[in-house]
């Protein structure tokens, strides 16, 4: 799932590429991933594209200030960008593209998605706000509002699993399951340590984890085209799908705990105390 990152990596290269740009067509090619009807798609044709912008995990592609397009590619959907855009006829439910644009310049981007479970959501909307997932975001990670003592405060009192908190929009946005994995390696916490018994020096230590590792990966996707977004995530990963592989911090072997439609890698030895967590998954078999 493409997450924080890599979305502002997409945001980055649309920018550069498409705000100034006049979009020609744009074509729903998958019914389900439309979630508005007013303004209708057609209100895009002829608008020209003014910013782009990152809100969670959503891209924002404004056409003034009164016109948004804006999508989330949940857990299998991505962008696919092409200096010639190509004329081949797309044949609904019969294609990964759920959508088509075209720009003045010949150039585009398809929207896809893989495999048979369809989430990926696009909004044509008046307001980003209109969008009901991002009227629920928390704050973005790498605010400079977002402070070691909001993090804090955020933390207070919640019983919740730290991976979990992490993962919650509502909460803060951005991070999915990779990069949840990534900074609770990085600041050797268990993913199911509860958010209200951290203390004050696992507080800066969690805090300063979520800072680096996402400035990093960040930077790491600057500049990138979308084609070559997703090895660069790869790549930079720790521990996240590396599961029977050496830690790179202390060469004990990553685990993992399966879950219905994912999964968690951990270090046991960086983590929780060379602990190996229950695989849930296989836990249900030997009942």
């Amino acid at each position: 799932m493409p997450e924080m990152p890599e979305v502002q990596g997409l945001v980055g290269f649309l920018a550069e590429r498409a705000v100034g740009r006049t979009l020609t067509r744009a074509s729903v090619t998958s019914i389900a991933a439309l979630k508005t009807f007013d303004p209708p798609v057609t209100a895009l044709q002829d608008a020209v594209i003014t910013a782009a912008a990152r809100h969670g995990k959503f891209v924002d592609l404004a056409f003034g200030d009164n016109l948004h397009l804006v999508f989330h590619l949940a857990k299998a959907g991505w962008l696919r960008w092409y200096d010639e855009l190509p004329t081949t006829l797309i044949k609904p439910g019969r294609s990964p593209i759920a959508m088509r644009v075209a720009l003045d310049d010949g150039s585009g981007f398809d929207l896809t998605e893989a495999g048979t479970k369809k989430s990926l959501a696009i909004y044509v909307v008046r307001d980003p706000m209109d969008v009901p997932g991002i009227a629920r975001l928390g704050p973005d990670p790498l605010d400079p509002a977002f402070t070691r003592d909001a993090f804090a405060a955020l933390l207070a009192g919640r019983r919740t699993q730290i991976k979990g908190l992490l993962r919650d929009q509502g909460l803060i946005a951005g991070i999915g399951n990779a990069y949840s994995d990534e900074i609770l390696h990085a600041a050797k916490m268990s993913p199911y340590a509860p958010a209200a018994n951290l203390d004050d020096g696992e507080v800066d230590r969690l805090y300063e984890a979520m800072q680096q590792t996402l400035r990093e990966a960040v930077a790491e996707a600057a500049g990138k085209p979308p084609a070559d977004l997703k090895d660069a995530k790869r790549r930079g990963m720790q521990v996240h799908a590396r599961r029977g592989e050496a830690c790179p911090i202390c060469g004990d072997t990553v685990r993992s705990v399966f879950f219905a439609d994912r999964s968690m890698e951990y270090c046991p030895t960086c983590q929780t105390g060379g602990r190996v967590l229950a695989d849930r998954r296989l836990s249900r078999l030997l009942k």
